[in-house]
């Protein structure tokens, strides 16, 4: 009898998710170098963003805002698994479907991102994962689904800060597609991110984080701190604003390569 014939591993499958206000077309460098080099690649357009379709100010809890992330997830077979990435506030989309199907999760990166383990719960959370811009003064655009005697339901950086704050060493063609795409994000839901109730198979998922070390929005202290409390099993470092999809992509993608070698994907 011959020697069996392995059967080659499959490419790994990314889903890329984006922060508030962007949508799946912040990916779109990122998707074409992944796709160009074997790769399976998806990207979503959460509730309300990207070309969704929903008003942001009716998107009042994060379950709702999330689910088109947890409906692709559910749709998987049973033996597949994805590696999840998460930019900014795609880091809390990322921690909730760990907790909801960490079966279906082979790494779960977070970039430049929000990382808290129960979401947004107390005041140091928001400390450590909530951005402050208050030194850029009256730094967002508000909208007040509710009634101006509520909270915010919408937030959206002003468009003259954008490239102060989101893509200070980005491409200007990118700062100018972004210009134009970006959309109010659903605040309201995105505070009410709130995981009080751990599935331990939680932290059977590698997580990895990716720093920013020139990020205005979350800033490197904080990424630190969320780092501290809950420790990923590697810690990689861009030279990179907020958004290094458009700043520093090829360094980028080279990491996303790096630490997917690093694990079995299936």
């Amino acid at each position: 009898m011959g020697e069996r014939e392995e059967t080659p591993l499959k490419p790994p499958h990314f889903v890329l998710i984006h922060g508030i206000s962007g949508g799946s077309w912040c990916w779109y460098k990122l998707k074409s170098m992944m796709y160009n080099s074997g790769y399976t690649v998806t990207c979503i357009d959460l509730k309300g963003a990207g070309i969704h379709p929903s008003d942001p100010n009716t998107i009042l809890s994060f379950d709702e805002y999330n689910e088109p992330l947890l409906h692709f997830l559910s749709s998987l077979s049973p033996h597949q698994k994805v590696i999840l990435v998460g930019h900014s506030a795609g880091g809390l989309s990322v921690t909730q479907a760990t907790h909801k199907f960490p079966n279906k999760i082979s790494l779960a990166v977070y970039v430049a991102a929000t990382m808290l383990k129960n979401g947004v719960l107390t005041e140091q959370d928001i400390k450590d994962g909530v951005p402050d811009l208050s030194e850029y003064g009256d730094a967002y655009d508000l909208e007040f689904g509710l009634g101006v005697n509520q909270p915010p339901t919408s937030a959206i950086i002003k468009k003259e800060l954008q490239r102060k704050i989101l893509y200070q060493m980005s491409p200007p063609e990118d700062y100018t597609l972004a210009s134009m795409l970006l959309r109010p994000g659903p605040i309201c839901a995105l505070l009410n991110a709130q995981f009080p109730e751990v599935n331990e198979c939680v932290e059977k998922v590698p997580r990895v984080y990716i720093k920013t070390m020139y990020d205005r929005v979350v800033k490197p202290e904080q990424q630190d701190n969320m780092i501290t409390k809950w420790p990923p099993s590697h810690v990689y470092s861009l030279e990179s604003d907020h958004s290094p999809n458009f700043s520093s992509p090829f360094a980028l993608f080279g990491l996303l390569v790096k630490v997917a070698a690093s694990i079995s994907c299936t």
